[in-house]
């Protein structure tokens, strides 16, 4: 395996079989490492950014991969929110911004509240809810910088139970793995997923509802071979709307979510189609349904304190409770734990199964109250 990052500290090269610190936002470094390793597939996980470049590598060198068209349209989400409109598919209203002078026409097209975003950012980077003129002409510069490409999304905020869910496309055919609830705080870090549930707490219907539009969302996109992260929101009266879709093995430990839930490898999956290789039944689609949650290690109302660590204790007690099938935590002395605000601000987890969802949440939140950490006064 080889991997590709311009942090020579970076995990995954440390890992790898074959280690470059290349930025691989260059295609060019990119596909010359590539070319000289002899890849036989490409792939990213959990980077949005990182998409375009492994399609590109993989079109330069005749490998399999999404196509550098589709990557733009799941990594940019004004192209994205065209392409699901002109298929009809249920979203938010929904206005581009390059500068202040775009405010007017942009609050033209979407009442408040309404949501601020780059366009083509990831990790809920510059990430606003807004709630009115003064709160736009605040937030817009961050959501702006933050983009490579010097533009901004303002939505229509969708009230409901946001949804993960997991598609693979094999042959132009997508199937619905999963959906799961995503929990967020409240506050500027509401974009952030701190907590996830499986199965989802909405209606038998609305879940029919919210698979159909999912499958529609990914096959709307050009996706064929590949896995895909559509997020949804199913709000009270019934109805399913998009947010986005990514086309990546997700982070927030997603990959995690689907083995424990549902028996299926996302990796193995990956793999597998990075390298032009069948993905049959037996691998692709669930084995099994188990009731589990996530609960994330954030700061307040999470169990972590805000502050400078002093100590960060073992997860023994942690991995001992009732339920728990999975836990880590990145905390390290001397960083400093925030309020939450960017999806870097989850600190490590915990994963909990049951009988029932509602009890997998209560072994998980319980068990993660279990982790000691201190911080300075």
């Amino acid at each position: 395996m080889a991997a590709v990052d311009r942090n020579a500290e970076a995990p995954g090269l440390a890992a790898a079989d074959v280690a470059e610190v290349v930025d691989f936002t260059s295609v060019v470094e990119v596909v010359e490492v590539a070319r000289r390793v002899g890849v036989d597939g490409a792939l990213t996980v959990s980077a949005d950014r990182a998409v375009p470049i492994v399609a590109a590598v993989a079109e330069e060198l005749d490998l399999p991969g999404i196509g550098t068209a589709t990557a733009r349209l799941l990594t940019h989400k004004r192209a994205m929110r065209g392409t699901l409109g002109a298929a009809g598919l249920p979203q938010p209203p929904y206005a581009s911004l390059h500068s202040p002078g775009d405010v007017d026409a942009a609050l033209a097209a979407v009442p408040f509240p309404a949501v601020l975003k780059p366009v083509d950012s990831g990790g809920q980077r510059a990430v606003f809810r807004i709630e009115s003129r003064e709160e736009l002409a605040r937030d817009l510069p961050e959501a702006i910088a933050e983009s490579p490409t010097d533009e901004a999304l303002l939505e229509g905020f969708v009230d409901g139970i946001e949804l993960n869910g997991i598609v693979i496309a094999r042959g132009g055919s997508p199937a619905a793995i999963t959906l799961s609830d995503r929990l967020r705080p409240p506050g500027i870090g509401f974009g952030v997923g701190w907590i996830h549930v499986y199965p989802p707490s909405i209606p038998p219907e609305q879940l029919r509802l919210a698979e159909e539009i999912a499958v529609e969302a990914v096959r709307a996109l050009g996706l064929r071979d590949a896995i895909a992260f559509p997020q949804l929101i199913a709000s009270p009266d019934g109805s399913v709307s998009v947010v986005e879709v990514a086309a990546r093995i997700p982070g927030g430990q997603m990959a995690d979510v689907v083995r424990h839930a549902v028996g299926v490898d996302l990796v193995e999956v990956a793999l597998r189609q990075a390298l032009g290789e069948d993905v049959p039944d037996e691998i692709a689609l669930p084995r099994f349904r188990q009731p589990l949650a996530v609960r994330f290690f954030t700061a307040e109302p999470g169990p972590l304190p805000t502050g400078e660590v002093t100590s960060v204790g073992t997860l023994d007690a942690v991995l001992a409770s009732d339920g728990v099938v999975q836990a880590d935590t990145y905390l390290q002395v001397g960083e400093t734990i925030r309020p939450v605000r960017r999806d870097g601000d989850r600190r490590g987890y915990v994963i909990a199964v049951a009988d029932t969802p509602e009890e997998a949440l209560s072994r998980a939140e319980l068990a993660a109250t279990r982790l000691e950490v201190e911080v300075a006064a």
